[in-house]
């Protein structure tokens, strides 16, 4: 089957099932080599932006068009059978409608697969559903068998230390900075799985803009900076977004060094399978004395890193 993939976690569900896309959007980048598959689509967004600059020319393409083109010459040579494209964010991906209207452009009459996920198990069945429909569906269930396992693995471990209310940090994790939001969908059940209390989002709400008042009235024990497309580098660029406000270094998780930059482009902010990755990454950091000894697939040091540390180890590596 041809199968177009219009969003990182779809090509990265899509690859976990076996198979290769014919095309994907220009924003994919694992697993490794799927940058040589052809792109069709386009950013007219300066992704290399500060977080300030990019949430503006967001709001300034909301009536030019919106963020993104799609090549209909190059989707239709493609001749694809399936589009698995997403509904939940017109601006952290090309959406359903966009691709509706794309394909009306063109000849082809391809199945359009819409993935809208706010929990980890609806990215589960949607895992599922892009198996059913790629005719991988005793594969998707072996994808998803093994991810439960994981999760499992960390949920009984938190579970097993029969954590008090005390024992559970107060956790504040930011997809954007400026203007400050806090992450929603998943990040909820993230957290409490990892031993920690989310206070400022319920399981499967959206992000959302938050004040900074009601940031420091929460005061959280624990605080990931996670922005939406955002890798390590980037946030390290961007973190006087945060620093620069008032009472930051009164808040409980500064005082007490517990502030931490997560790769957000790659993991959280990203609903394909390497929310697991995402999961055993955030783990040992809300609860080090549970998971230290624990060496999950991909290195914690790759993920997230201490925010004291971001820029001097950026500094290192280049």
């Amino acid at each position: 089957m041809r199968i177009v993939t219009t969003l990182p976690s779809a090509t990265e569900t899509v690859a976990a099932l076996g198979i290769e896309p014919v095309g994907v959007s220009h924003e994919c980048d694992y697993p490794p080599g799927v940058e040589s598959v052809p792109s069709v689509t386009d950013s007219r967004i300066d992704a290399d932006a500060s977080s300030s600059e990019i949430d503006e020319q967001v709001l300034e393409t909301a009536d030019d068009g919106g963020v993104y083109d799609v090549d209909t010459e190059l989707l239709e040579a493609l001749e694809p059978d399936l589009i698995v494209t997403q509904g939940m964010c017109d601006v952290c991906a090309v959406d359903e409608v966009v691709m509706e209207d794309a394909i009306e452009e063109i000849d082809a009459d391809p199945e359009i697969l819409t993935t809208d996920p706010h929990s980890v198990d609806d990215m589960l069945e949607d895992l599922e559903r892009i198996g059913r429909a790629a005719g991988r569906e005793e594969h998707a269930r072996a994808v998803r068998a093994d991810l439960e396992s994981r999760i499992d693995a960390v949920r009984e471990r938190t579970a097993g230390a029969d954590l008090e209310p005390d024992d559970r940090p107060r956790v504040a994790i930011f997809d954007w900075t400026d203007p400050v939001m806090i992450a929603g969908h998943w990040t909820a059940d993230l957290v409490d799985w990892a031993g920690g209390e989310y206070g400022l989002a319920d399981p499967g709400q959206r992000s959302s803009p938050r004040e900074w008042a009601s940031i420091r009235e929460y005061d959280p024990e624990l605080i990931v900076v996670a922005p939406c497309g955002f890798g390590l580098e980037q946030t390290a660029e961007n973190t006087t977004d945060l620093t620069e406000h008032e009472g930051w270094d009164d808040l409980t998780a500064v005082r007490e060094g517990r502030v931490w930059a997560m790769d957000g482009h790659h993991y959280l902010n990203r609903p394909g399978p390497r929310l697991v990755d995402t999961l055993e990454a955030l783990a040992p950091v809300v609860q080090p004395e549970l998971f230290d000894s624990e060496t999950p697939p991909v290195a914690l040091e790759e993920i997230a890193v201490p925010f004291e540390q971001l820029t001097d180890r950026l500094e290192a590596e280049a």
